[in-house]
């Protein structure tokens, strides 16, 4: 990928080069134009609310792990009528980060450049240069995770192949012929 990434509408920087052992609290409160933005950037008819509750705290020796839960009320777009749907979202966020030099980061990668995951298994630490790790970026992207691609109103269903209406029978002197013959007329 080339290009600078936009940052992230709750963008919040926590300095990590020197985290307390217990690690530090962070929460954050998006504003009116933040949620805007980030109702933009979701496909969003608006984000109500938005706030993350996160724990950053040293992991391993160089590494940072970040914790905790994004809260967020939002209104999407009913994809069969149209009309907007109300959700709220309650997601965990989880993250481990080593910075780019890190020997941890590298120890899954063969000697030919490949790496082995396991599919089930937790996801690969990231890694970060400098000492600040964008946070608010990491609690976007479970916000992102966790929207209803589909949002449906309650009681709203897509129609399905066949669930159509069966035409009426056409009347007519064949049909009465065929009701005779089969004993329904």
């Amino acid at each position: 990928m080339s290009g600078k990434q936009e940052a992230s509408p709750v963008s919040f920087m926590a300095f990590v080069s020197r985290l307390p052992q217990k690690g530090m609290q962070i929460r954050i409160e998006a504003d009116q134009d933040q949620r805007q933005k980030l109702a933009e950037a979701h496909g969003l008819l608006a984000v109500e609310r938005f706030a993350a509750e996160l724990h950053v705290a040293p992991w391993k020796r160089n590494g940072v792990k970040v914790s905790g839960k994004v809260d967020a009320d939002i209104t999407q777009q009913c994809v069969v009528t149209l009309e907007p749907v109300e959700a709220k979202i309650r997601e965990d966020v989880q993250g481990l980060f080593l910075p780019d030099d890190s020997k941890l980061g590298r120890l899954g990668f063969e000697e030919g450049g490949e790496i082995h995951l396991d599919a089930d298994g937790p996801d690969s630490p990231e890694t970060f240069s400098g000492d600040t790790i964008d946070v608010g970026a990491l609690a976007e992207e479970f916000f992102g995770l966790a929207i209803d691609p589909y949002p449906k109103k309650p009681g709203v269903a897509l129609p399905l192949p066949g669930d159509e209406e069966t035409p009426e029978e056409p009347e007519g002197p064949l049909q009465e012929k065929l009701r005779h013959l089969l004993g329904n007329g």
